[in-house]
């Protein structure tokens, strides 16, 4: 009965992240295909969510569409983090300034999570979408998140962060990870060369606490070679937007 639970929790997410891809009405046999569920649990699944309110159903086209039920749902914590917060103008006025991708990233369990993303409006851009998952101890905006925490939480992190890994040259040593985390504590920000992805570089910095304790980190993606001819000029708009748009401790 648990696993039941938890899988079907996990369909009613994955349902609605392929409408947020899609955005579009979309009919039973294409999100089955799309998500690789049998045809009469999708099925079941799906008019579940239409007798709960949170999607409609057209008869003429027989696709589903989520209703507005699904629209204001949370949307109690965007207003918190991008407006109180002012998360989003800080994050339109660094790329206006930068013209580099920006990212808005925060813990989720062992992995960091890009909430929140701006594309760059060159060509030749770090194309990174909402939702992402990056490791903790291999990427900038990861690294930048773990320097906001103890020692001893950090330790706690890159073991289950080495304990989930299944490829063994992708885990890590806690003295590989310290050393940039001091660096990070000493520097304030920290910028990603090739670490992740090849040929991509990610200036982090950690913001000021955001509404319930959150953490978050503010990040420019970009060519690595842009982004080394332009750092000075990065960090001082970072640094100035940050100073300018959050307060030191939001509540």
């Amino acid at each position: 009965m648990a696993n039941a639970t938890i899988k079907s929790a996990r369909r009613v997410i994955e349902i609605m992240e392929f409408f947020d891809r899609k955005r579009r009405p979309i009919g039973l046999k294409e999100i089955c295909d799309g998500l690789g569920y049998p045809v009469s649990s999708g099925a079941a699944m799906l008019k579940s969510l239409m007798l709960l309110g949170y999607l409609e159903y057209d008869k003429a086209s027989r696709t589903y569409l989520p209703t507005m039920r699904i629209a204001v749902l949370g949307r109690w914590v965007a207003d918190q983090l991008f407006s109180e917060a002012r998360m989003l103008p800080l994050m339109e006025e660094l790329r206006e300034r930068t013209r580099e991708t920006i990212i808005l990233g925060t813990q989720s369990e062992i992995r960091a999570q890009y909430v929140h993303v701006l594309r760059s409006p060159q060509p030749l851009s770090y194309s990174a979408e909402p939702g992402s998952l990056r490791p903790l101890t291999r990427s900038g905006v990861g690294l930048v998140l773990l320097s906001t925490k103890s020692d001893p939480e950090i330790d706690t992190l890159v073991y289950r962060s080495n304990y989930d890994e299944p490829n063994r040259s992708r885990r890590v040593a806690l003295k590989d990870v310290m050393e940039k985390v001091s660096g990070i504590r000493k520097q304030g920000y920290f910028f990603s060369c090739h670490l992740y992805t090849e040929g991509v570089g990610v200036i982090a910095m950690p913001l000021p606490a955001a509404p319930y304790n959150r953490t978050f980190v503010v990040a420019l993606g970009g060519p690595v070679r842009r982004l080394e001819k332009n750092l000075a000029a990065n960090l001082t708009a970072m640094r100035k937007a940050i100073r300018t748009l959050l307060p030191p401790q939001i509540t």
